[in-house]
């Protein structure tokens, strides 16, 4: 019989979110876990600290990890905000040593659009669909009738000049003290921008500044609709075991 309760993963620059996950009901079996990750954040100290969490948290069956990286056939192709020692690393490969069982390595936007997909705001939404994580930078998940696109990166795409995630991510309305009235204003100029290139049926708008959506919301247009992500914080966590349960991994 398969598990129903998996592990998820969130590596991340400054943390890594773990806990264990009812894939079958959609919901969290155990309070979300924030450890601070590892400085320097090498594959060898992340890892080894995955381990410890799995231990710890009593976990079996396939194990989801969800990682700021393009992965690529469980290789970690780019690192974004984690130590470069990570390029051309099989982090999956390495914790399924540690812990003895299998490991699904995915991108945590693409991990977060699943989760978002199965049981949150897309599920059920055919035609095109994008998530977009707004934190330190911008993740995005792609999909299309409820499949996904893997290792989309819509956070570097090219938008005035620069990055567009350092126009319009979360880190940058801290940093430069922008208002949500301000910042909306540039993540509407980025969403026309993504509208004019795939028209998509949905936006789903995520990373933990969505837990504050309710206070902006309201200023965010787009000629298509525009949700509030169902998983906040929990939504790489999540959708990495979503992935662990499904065996997905490009």
């Amino acid at each position: 019989m398969a598990e129903t309760v998996l592990l998820g993963l969130d590596v991340g620059g400054s943390s890594i979110k773990s806990g264990l996950v009812d894939v079958t009901a959609g919901h969290m079996q155990t309070p979300l876990q924030v450890t601070p990750t590892p400085t320097p954040s090498t594959p060898e100290a992340v890892l080894q600290l995955c381990a410890r969490l799995d231990r710890q948290l009593g976990a079996t069956g396939t194990v989801g990890l969800a990682f700021p990286s393009v992965v690529q056939r469980g290789i970690a192709r780019t690192a974004a905000n984690v130590d470069k020692s990570w390029i051309g690393y099989a982090g999956g490969k390495r914790l399924a040593e540690l812990i003895g069982r299998a490991v699904i390595f995915i991108n945590d936007a693409d991990a977060a659009g699943l989760a978002e997909m199965a049981v949150g705001a897309g599920r059920g939404v055919k035609g095109v669909v994008i998530l977009l994580t707004f934190g330190t930078g911008i993740g995005s998940g792609l999909f299309l009738d409820g499949e996904l696109v893997p290792n989309t990166e819509f956070g570097h795409m090219e938008f005035h000049g620069v990055d567009a995630e350092h126009i319009a991510s979360a880190r940058e309305r801290t940093t430069e003290r922008l208002d949500y009235v301000a910042w909306c204003e540039r993540v509407n100029d980025y969403l026309d921008r993504l509208h004019a290139l795939f028209w998509p049926d949905l936006f789903i708008i995520g990373g933990s500044i969505s837990e504050d959506f309710d206070q902006y919301g309201h200023l965010l247009h787009s000629p298509t609709e525009i949700r509030r992500a169902a998983f906040g914080a929990q939504a790489g966590v999540v959708g990495a075991a979503f992935a662990a349960a499904r065996g997905q991994q490009r």
